[in-house]
């Protein structure tokens, strides 16, 4: 049996993983239910994911629970793409672009 793991959006930020977790549960077990966190102030960031281990279970709760509403949002869920690299920093340095390598604030000159 394939598990599924579903992308669960717009939720409120008091939400807690506890209530995301039971409003799965309706259509069968849950193996986990994490929100996600924001990594600098530690704040929810309104998403989070839902894992079962029974992938039609899933997919009838991804067709019951999108656009639905749940502690006055509107969900949006739906299958969790896998996760793929993105390029960090925005490539190319930032600001420091144009001090030609050595940079002017050396002191020990």
């Amino acid at each position: 049996m394939a598990s599924i793991n579903i992308y669960v959006g717009n939720l409120s930020f008091q939400t807690s993983e506890d209530q995301l977790k039971e409003l799965f549960e309706s259509f069968g077990q849950v193996e986990s239910a994490t929100i996600i966190s924001d990594k600098t102030t530690g704040r929810p960031r309104g998403f989070g994911f839902v894992k079962m281990p029974e992938r039609e279970e899933g997919l009838k709760a991804i067709q019951e629970l999108d656009a639905r509403d749940f502690m006055g949002r509107n969900l949006k869920v739906n299958e969790a793409r896998p996760k793929t690299d993105r390029p960090g920093g925005g490539g190319g340095g930032g600001g420091r672009q144009g001090f030609g390598g050595a940079g002017r604030n050396q002191r020990w000159r």
